[in-house]
């Protein structure tokens, strides 16, 4: 059983397939550079749809008095990120459409700062000009794609991002028994007209994608 990573994954995740059932292929297929920004123009409250924009603002130099600022995330992850790095989480949530809702619904009156890459989604953008929710965006970090050529009959794709689909489709095609495993619904939604076999994990994590490969296949 061939299981393909698009990210390179860290001992533990390793261990939790077990090698006598899962040969395992791991490669970044993107890579984060950070970008230069200015943080002159910032509101009261902070939104975070990845850790890759906590880590590039964390690059920034007197990141303490930014510390008063009360966050908003995606991911359960992202939120002990936040929180281990000194930062407020007030609400988080499994994905950039259900994080939009809340802020909506709870925070409307509130003036936020998206924190972005390069590469993103509208939903959550979108969801805000339509509410006339107060927001500005400071693109933070670069995904680049490393797309590589896989030669091997891959029975399971491990995707994390929408960029990695992107960049694994540049060289490569998803073939009827290849079973794809995405860290939540807006990677899946990349891959809905290109394969059927989409599995989305419980939670938003690496060792949940992993999980559902195991279960899938009952090991």
């Amino acid at each position: 059983m061939i299981v393909l990573s698009t990210k390179k994954l860290s001992k533990k995740q390793i261990a939790l397939l077990d090698k006598k059932k899962f040969a395992l292929v791991h490669a970044n297929f993107i890579k984060i550079k950070t970008l230069k920004f200015s943080l002159t123009q910032i509101n009261d409250n902070f939104i975070f749809t990845s850790k890759n924009a906590i880590k590039s603002l964390l690059k920034k130099t007197h990141i303490d008095s930014l510390k008063s600022k009360e966050c908003f995330c995606v991911g359960e992850k992202t939120k002990i990120y936040l929180e281990k790095n000194g930062f407020k989480v007030v609400d988080f949530a499994t994905d950039a459409s259900t994080l939009a809702e809340i802020i909506v619904e709870k925070h409307s009156n509130k003036k936020f700062t998206f924190f972005s890459g390069t590469i993103r989604k509208d939903i959550l953008p979108k969801k805000l000009i339509e509410n006339d929710v107060a927001f500005n965006e400071i693109k933070v970090y670069k995904t680049v794609l490393q797309p590589k050529n896989m030669v091997l009959e891959i029975n399971a794709i491990l995707f994390f991002s929408p960029s990695a689909v992107e960049s694994y489709l540049q060289k490569n095609k998803i073939e009827n028994q290849t079973t794809c495993f995405c860290i939540g619904n807006t990677t899946a939604k990349t891959l809905e007209n290109i394969s059927k076999n989409i599995i989305i994990a419980s939670k938003p994590s690496v060792e949940n994608v992993i999980e559902e490969v195991i279960k899938y296949y009952n090991y």
